[in-house]
């Protein structure tokens, strides 16, 4: 079972070498790493090219941002798993993958999500909150709940079957996406109980209120545009949900 992890990245020097090797640490061996850059002008292509031999597949060209950029990535992709791994994160440890095709191959399952902590933009170590996704039951999603999407590693066919992400969107295209495939067209999903990723703080959605508030816009239109309709209290929990994420502890 070939998974392939898709590391979109655009002027990444500062972090991509950590993603670059948490990915060949992993002690699973048939792993396609694919770089979608978006023509940085920084070190990054540098450190690609010096990892030549670890990288399956790269292109450096103008996107028309992140999920586009993520878009390529699937399009070229050729593993049975999906993966999306941003270029300031890391996985958890050297047996994510083989945790999560064991996974795969114990159940019938369309996707496997795990657990994520949120760590300090400049030590990994330093956990600052823990996301921890919990089972999933898909009327979940009317609660607000939703996994962390660089835990989320789905079959290529269920993006062949239901799409990919909607670069209309620009900070909810992952939601829209799971909420599209688990939610609207019942793909199944297995909880795998452990921290999967480590993500640096930072991202673009929580800045600040004004992006949360745009963010929170954005969760709406991932309903609308599938044909979908909300509780009257479930965009208010999905941002509500994250405050546990800071009281909890792996």
């Amino acid at each position: 079972m070939k998974v392939s992890i898709i590391t979109a990245t655009y002027n990444s020097a500062a972090t991509l070498k950590d993603t670059l090797d948490s990915v060949a640490s992993q002690d699973y061996l048939d792993i396609e790493h694919i770089i979608i850059d978006g023509s940085s002008i920084d070190e990054t292509m540098n450190m690609v090219e010096e990892r030549g031999e670890r990288i399956s597949k790269c292109i450096s060209e103008p996107d028309k941002g992140i999920y586009d950029a993520m878009n390529k990535g699937i399009a070229l992709a050729s593993g049975d798993i999906i993966a999306i791994l941003n270029s300031d994160d890391v996985y958890q440890d050297s047996q994510v993958i083989s945790d999560v095709v064991r996974t795969f191959q114990e159940n019938p399952v369309d996707a496997v999500y795990g657990d994520l902590v949120y760590v300090a933009a400049d030590d990994l170590n330093q956990v600052k909150r823990y996301w921890k996704s919990g089972n999933y039951y898909r009327k979940a999603f009317l609660n607000g709940w939703m996994p962390p999407h660089p835990s989320f590693f789905v079959r290529k066919e269920c993006y062949a079957r239901f799409g990919k992400f909607d670069t209309s969107l620009k900070s909810s295209a992952d939601y829209e996406l799971m909420l599209r495939f688990l939610f609207k067209n019942h793909c199944s999903a297995a909880y795998l109980y452990r921290i999967l990723v480590r993500m640096r703080e930072g991202g673009q959605s929580n800045e600040n209120i004004l992006n949360r508030l745009l963010a929170n816009q954005e969760d709406r239109k991932a309903w609308t545009k599938n044909g979908l309709s909300p509780r009257f209290y479930t965009l208010s929990l999905k941002p509500l949900r994250k405050i546990g994420q800071y009281f909890k502890r792996p």
